[in-house]
């Protein structure tokens, strides 16, 4: 394996003066390409906060965040939306899907803003994506048609869209029951293994975290445990 993201005395910072608030406080970090990694730690310790900088959707207040060898500390924002739509993924607690879009509409959707219009080549990646998460006989329901696990199971397949590097999962399960939970997870455990995805899913359920070959503890705003 080969370092894929780096972060060193990572600070963030909210407020300033009297009002500021420092929730990450000198993090430290390194995850390799295809670790399946699960990210714990009590609520407002910084685990939000980590995952939205790691997106590139955010910069920290001090500190370095590397990734693929690019600083991106000190990206410009037109090159950290470049960055984040070739290399990083995205699955949330809430599936955020458009809801009058089909499956496919969705798991495409990415893609099609990006390249401005839906290709063919497009179309066939998001149906293998689809098949693939054992959606094959739903891809033309409308996201309001599918149930809660089949929902979040279009978001992965929407997160790999574009083939990233790195999918950054934040409480991924946590509005699931536990059946469709463990289906979420034995996917993203297989894709993982497959395609050697890195993925870093922050959770609350131990048998989430259990489940992942590494686990990172975060409290504090600081890593305490690895």
């Amino acid at each position: 394996m080969s370092v894929l993201v780096e972060v060193h005395d990572l600070v963030k910072t909210y407020g300033e003066g009297e009002a500021a608030t420092r929730v990450l406080k000198g993090l430290e970090m390194v995850l390799q390409t295809g670790e399946l990694t699960a990210l714990l730690g009590p609520s407002g310790s910084g685990k939000s906060t980590l995952l939205t900088i790691l997106g590139t959707l955010m910069q920290p207040t001090s500190g370095q965040h590397v990734m693929l060898g690019q600083d991106l500390t000190r990206a410009r924002d037109a090159e950290l939306t470049e960055f984040r739509n070739s290399h990083i993924g995205f699955v949330f607690q809430f599936h955020h899907l458009l809801p009058d879009f089909t499956a496919l509409e969705n798991v495409i959707f990415p893609t099609a803003i990006a390249q401005g219009r839906e290709t063919a080549r497009a179309r066939r990646r998001g149906e293998d994506l689809l098949e693939r998460v054992g959606l094959a006989d739903r891809m033309d329901f409308r996201a309001t048609q599918l149930s809660g696990g089949q929902k979040q199971r279009v978001a992965v397949a929407r997160a790999l869209m574009n083939q990233p590097e790195l999918v950054l999962a934040d409480e991924p399960t946590g509005n699931l029951d536990r059946e469709s939970a463990t289906q979420v997870m034995e996917l993203i455990a297989e894709i993982n293994q497959q395609e050697q995805t890195t993925f870093l899913i922050s959770t609350h359920d131990e048998k989430i975290a259990a489940a992942c070959r590494r686990q990172i503890k975060v409290v504090d705003g600081k890593t305490v445990s690895d």
